[in-house]
C-alpha cells in the first residue's frame, strides 16, 4: 500500500516539495513516520492512548530532524475541524478507521474539508463486496453464506492499519463497498481518483506466521493482483484515492 501512495503522490506534486500530511487515526505511527522521513510535515491524529505511547516511543527514536517534522495530536478524527482550518494539508490519510465509525459520511465530509485543493485523500477500508472469501477458503460454509448480505464482520485481529503487531479486539465492524464510496467522495468534492485492492491472497494468513524466504516475490504478486481486475475485487481492503477538486 505505500507503493500506492507514493505513485499517487508522485503523480501530483513535484519531487523534493515537502508535503503537509494529517494522518487520521495514525496507529502506532509507521506510516506518518515513513512519510516524515521522506521529508514531508506530518501531523498524526489518534485518540488511543496506546496507540500514541507507541508512536511517541518510535518518534524518540528518530533523529532531530525527523522529530521535528512530525506532531502527534490526541484526538478523534471526527473532530478534524476543532484542531484544523480547512485546507491545512496537501495529503490526508484515513487508513483502517472507517471501519469502526457507524457513520462514516460526516467523517469523510470533514477529512475533504482538510484538504488544499488538489490535494489527495488516501482511504484504506475492508471491502464489503468480498466479506465471503475469508470465511469461505477456511471451510466455514454458513459463514460465507451470511457473509454475502452482510457489511459487518468480527475480525479474528486487528493488524494496525499503518503496520505493526495484530492486536485482538474482538469488535464488530463494518466494512465498505466501492461504489458507495465513490458516489460520496464524488459528493464531498474529492471525487476517486484511483483504488487498488490489499491482501488479495494474504488475508488468510494465520497470525504470527513466518515470513517467507521470497516476502519481495509474495509482495510483488500482491501488488500485481491490486491492480488487476477481477482479482482486485476479491481484495479484503480497499485502497481509495480520491482529489480534492
Amino acid at each position: 500500500m505505500a507503493r500506492q501512495l507514493d505513485e499517487q503522490i508522485a503523480a501530483r506534486y513535484p519531487v523534493g516539495q515537502r508535503l503537509r500530511v494529517l494522518d487520521v487515526g495514525m496507529g502506532q505511527g509507521t506510516q506518518a513516520l515513513r512519510l516524515a522521513r521522506l521529508g514531508h510535515q506530518v501531523t498524526g491524529l489518534e485518540q488511543d492512548a496506546t496507540m500514541i505511547a507507541a508512536a511517541r516511543e518510535a518518534l524518540c527514536g528518530e533523529p532531530e530532524g525527523i522529530r521535528e517534522r512530525m506532531r502527534i495530536i490526541e484526538g478523534d478524527g471526527r473532530d478534524t475541524g476543532v484542531h484544523f482550518l480547512p485546507g491545512s494539508f496537501d495529503v490526508v490519510l484515513c487508513h483502517g478507521v472507517l471501519m469502526y465509525v457507524a457513520e462514516p459520511d460526516p467523517l469523510l465530509a470533514g477529512l475533504a474539508r482538510m484538504l488544499a485543493p488538489g490535494g489527495l485523500l488516501s482511504l484504506l477500508v475492508r471491502n464489503a463486496d468480498a466479506l465471503a472469501m475469508r470465511p469461505g477458503l477456511s471451510g466455514d460454509w454458513a459463514g460465507a453464506l451470511g457473509a454475502f448480505d452482510s457489511d459487518a464482520y468480527l475480525p479474528h485481529s486487528r493488524t494496525d492499519s499503518n503496520g505493526g503487531t495484530p492486536t485482538r479486539l474482538g469488535l464488530d465492524v463494518r466494512a465498505d463497498r466501492l461504489t458507495t464510496l465513490t458516489g460520496t467522495l464524488a459528493g464531498i468534492g474529492a471525487p476517486l481518483q484511483a483504488w487498488y485492492g490489499v491482501r488479495v491472497f494474504t488475508d488468510t494468513a494465520a497470525d504470527g506466521a513466518e515470513i517467507p524466504g521470497d516476502v519481495e516475490t509474495l509482495l510483488s504478486a500482491e501488488e500485481r493482483a491490486g491492480r488487476t481486475d477481477p482479482y482486485r475485487q476479491v481484495a479484503a481492503l480497499l485502497h481509495l484515492c480520491g482529489v480534492r477538486g
